[in-house]
């Protein structure tokens, strides 16, 4: 078994629940006029986008702090294999 990269599971990473905050923000104007014309909430849109991009950046960040100690795992159980190995039945 291997600690692989893109099966870890990161958990909310921000309070869900938390209040709206009106804020401003500049988008290019064209890219605006489309979207409002096909009738896509803004708000919500950006909102996944952040969502995803803290996800991503949270997630990365912890590979980073931990490389070490999961090269170190993986090199460990592919020397020794797994404690529970030697209870499969095949």
């Amino acid at each position: 078994m291997r600690i692989a990269e893109e099966n870890i599971n990161m958990q909310y990473l921000y309070d869900v629940d938390a209040p709206k905050k009106p804020t401003n923000l500049s988008i290019n104007s064209d890219l605006l006029k489309k979207a409002r014309g096909m009738k896509i909430n803004l708000s919500a849109t950006l909102e996944q986008a952040l969502a995803l991009q803290v996800k991503t950046t949270a997630r990365d960040s912890w590979l980073k702090e931990n490389k070490e100690a999961i090269n170190a795992l993986n090199d460990l159980v592919e020397k020794n294999g797994l404690f529970s190995d030697s209870f499969r039945e095949l």
